[in-house]
């Protein structure tokens, strides 16, 4: 595994700099990481439902497209969306679309209270939860109605899987906010987080995956050097 360790900021300049110099189009960016999720996962092994909990960022767009590949591999899923549609943009906009036009099972929990008996039954009839919330721009606190959908994540009988980072936990120092995605498994993506590092987070991350979303080798080599421009 890489020993590349970036920060909140050096990410979004990794992200900025793959778009802008490189070419890389956002979307493929996303693509590639949910994709590669799915294939980690299914190498994890997978013998019932997966539910994806999602919300309006990046971070539910990458479940999005994690979802339409576990679906291609003829996995069952189901996606949770903690938002309205109307408010996703851009890249994660593109791959709500479609989904919701392959016809992938969705459920909306779009208010700002959450029927957490309906959300507790549709957890568990998961094998596996993937945690597609938060990605690792959150910092500080997580508000309501997030905080009563983690606690009931982690009080599921399912296995969980975070994407990128387990949500609630900090990128840059690794301190868990209350409450914090307790993960079996954590697939990060293009490079290991500098909270990683802490003593503490791997109570939260479980197993740690590096997955290759395809930013250029030169790119994360210049990172590497601590030369990024």
């Amino acid at each position: 595994m890489s020993s590349l360790l970036l920060s909140r900021d050096e990410l979004r300049s990794l992200d900025r700099r793959a778009i802008e110099e490189f070419g890389m189009p956002g979307v493929v960016l996303m693509e590639n990481a949910g994709r590669g999720a799915a294939e980690r996962l299914k190498a994890l092994g997978i013998h019932g439902r997966v539910v994806l909990c999602c919300g309006k960022g990046n971070n539910g767009g990458d479940g999005f497209v994690m979802a339409r590949h576990l679906d291609i591999f003829r996995v069952p899923v189901r996606v949770l969306l903690f938002a309205s549609p109307k408010t996703l943009s851009g890249d994660a906009e593109t791959n709500y679309r479609t989904i919701a036009q392959a016809g992938l099972p969705i459920t909306l929990h779009a208010d700002c209270k959450i029927d957490e008996d309906r959300l507790n039954q549709e957890l568990a009839s998961a094998e596996w939860v993937v945690d597609a919330l938060f990605g690792t721009g959150l910092v500080g606190a997580v508000r309501p109605p997030f905080d009563g959908i983690i606690r009931s994540i982690n009080s599921s009988p399912a296995r969980v899987l975070a994407m990128d980072i387990p949500s609630g936990l900090d990128c840059d120092t690794g301190e868990p906010a209350e409450p914090t995605i307790r993960a079996d498994h954590t697939v990060t993506f293009a490079a290991l987080k500098k909270g990683f590092t802490n003593p503490g987070a791997p109570a939260w991350l479980g197993q740690v995956h590096l997955v290759d979303i395809g930013v250029p080798r030169v790119l994360l080599e210049g990172f590497q050097a601590g030369v990024p421009r």
